[in-house]
């Protein structure tokens, strides 16, 4: 049986942990007998026949839902939607969950004599994948019998003639959605659930929607109100999606398939950071110093490259399908039992090692928006009940955090940098003021729409999505980053850990407690 996570106590006899600073890392002490660090579970076992144990889902659903090969006959419109490629992170080695899913439908699809298929790549408000990024995810098999024949298909969420607005929820919100969804017999939502955010309702009210709906729970008002995006029941983000995606449902018929992933998140070459730190062995401690050592001996390119490249051997642990909430209430038990931590208390400081990947910079580079994202976002909302750190306390980021943006994937991202954030960096100011302009810019839409970059208006919402750990922390300083870039987004930079928990002290007072996240691996800490 894999070890759970849990929860170090540091002491002087603790040797040095290792924490990630975005394409690296390094190993960095802590203060003794104050700190802790709170550590993964280990890799789940993997399904010993993943699709063997698809097929089953797919033949015996959850909820009130019949059997897929019930739903398919000949003369139907089936589509089949897909998560894109803002997860897995890293990528996972080949062939993919979605893969293995879609080629069990499509082989009952031609066994009932579907011939009527269409696939979606849900983007939502994200850029459009590459073939190659698509071949990756979906396989040669898949991708060469519907891309060549305009079959594999891409959200569009600013396209008019391509949309179709099926009404209001109870709440007032849009849901305005994909026209080929609307108009299908039967949509197949094939998900990858990496972490408690992911799935359920979620995946349609944000991948196959348009600015008009999404707007709704990806604003300021439900990231702040949102207690943690890993708790759905305490996520108004959550709440919202639920409302639009159970309108959409009664419209289309939705057959759900979620799978849920091991934490084994890097390749043998990098067995090392699966591992805490007194089990390395003699050769684990050389791989690190040889790792870290070459890697600053590159560019700053070709190091985002070396990393890009990797490919994780994510492994699947559950799969089930059938009615959307459901399943979803089946997989969120998986991601369970795979990340829970159990952690007992806040600490006056919360530390995060950013690594160099996160949902919006695959292939791309982590600009400081994203490390923003990412680390206020994101890590700071893997809990459930309360954070890690206290009300008004302080979160520290380690991560480079370089003045650099990829040009074709963020333009928007690099105007809001340059014009916004130097008026304000209030969400709700942004909001008030700039939204609807970078929604709605003709510039920023014919980039989404034709090349490859992110909505207009995704800028904007990298700044929302630190909304609630702005409005709950007494400050975030950021260890060895670019200090013009981090002063630009309101925050302290530190030239070292040490000077960065020094500045804390001004905040939280002398003597604090001190709670290191070593991730990745992924994990959830349950604060009790």
């Amino acid at each position: 049986m894999p070890r759970p996570g849990f929860v170090l106590e540091v002491d002087r006899a603790t040797p040095p942990v290792l924490m990630w600073h975005g394409e690296g890392f390094r190993l960095e002490r802590l203060p003794a007998e104050r700190s802790r660090v709170v550590y993964a579970p280990e890799p789940l076992a993997p399904l010993p026949d993943p699709d063997a144990a698809i097929r089953r889902a797919l033949l015996e659903p959850l909820g009130d839902c019949p059997p897929l090969p019930q739903l398919l006959h000949a003369g139907m419109r089936l589509t089949i939607a897909f998560d894109d490629l803002s997860l897995p992170l890293p990528p996972m080695r080949r062939p993919d969950n979605r893969q293995r899913v879609i080629e069990a439908v499509l082989d009952l699809a031609a066994e009932a004599g579907v011939d009527d298929v269409v696939l979606i790549a849900a983007l939502g408000l994200h850029r459009r994948m590459t073939d190659a990024e698509l071949r990756h995810a979906l396989g040669d098999r898949i991708f060469d019998a519907f891309a060549p024949h305009g079959k594999l298909l891409q959200h569009d969420a600013e396209d008019p003639d391509g949309l179709v607005h099926l009404g209001k929820t109870e709440k007032g919100e849009d849901v305005e959605v994909n026209r080929r969804v609307a108009e299908s017999d039967l949509l197949v939502y094939v998900n990858i659930n990496l972490v408690a955010m992911d799935g359920g309702h979620k995946s349609t009210a944000t991948g196959l929607m348009s600015y008009r709906s999404v707007r709704h729970h990806h604003n300021v008002r439900s990231l702040q109100h949102s207690r943690s995006l890993m708790d759905r029941p305490r996520s108004e983000l959550h709440s919202s999606s639920w409302r639009i995606g159970r309108l959409l449902a009664k419209h289309v018929k939705v057959f759900q398939v979620e799978t849920t992933l091991n934490n084994d998140a890097f390749p043998p070459q990098m067995a090392f950071l699966q591992k805490r730190e007194w089990e390395w062995s003699v050769r684990d401690r050389a791989t690190f110093l040889a790792a870290s050592n070459g890697a600053a001996l590159l560019s700053p390119a070709a190091r985002r490259a070396v990393f890009q490249s990797v490919l994780a051997p994510h492994a699947m642990t559950s799969v089930q399908a059938g009615e959307v909430e459901a399943v979803h209430e089946a997989t969120i038990a998986n991601i369970h039992r795979q990340q829970l931590v159990d952690v007992e208390g806040q600490s006056d400081i919360v530390i995060f090692g950013l690594p160099y990947i996160g949902p919006y910079n695959v292939n791309s580079i982590m600009n400081p928006l994203l490390v923003h994202c990412l680390g206020l976002g994101y890590f700071f909302n893997m809990y459930l009940g309360k954070p890690l750190v206290r009300p008004g306390g302080v979160v520290i980021l380690s991560h480079p955090t370089p003045w650099a943006f990829h040009p074709v994937h963020h333009p928007s991202y690099i105007d809001f940098f340059e014009e916004v954030l130097p008026t304000t960096t209030d969400p709700v100011e942004i909001e008030k003021t700039f939204e609807e302009r970078y929604a709605t810019d003709e510039w920023y839409r014919h980039l989404y729409r034709t090349s490859y970059a992110f909505h207009g208006v995704h800028a904007m919402y990298m700044w929302y999505w630190g909304a609630h750990a702005l409005e709950y922390t007494g400050g975030t300083i950021i260890v060895g980053g670019n200090r013009r870039a981090v002063r630009r987004m309101g925050f302290k930079p530190a030239t070292t850990l040490a000077d960065a928990l020094e500045m804390a002290e001004d905040v939280v007072g002398r003597g604090p407690t001190i709670t290191y996240f070593r991730a990745p691996p992924l994990m959830l800490a349950h604060v009790h």
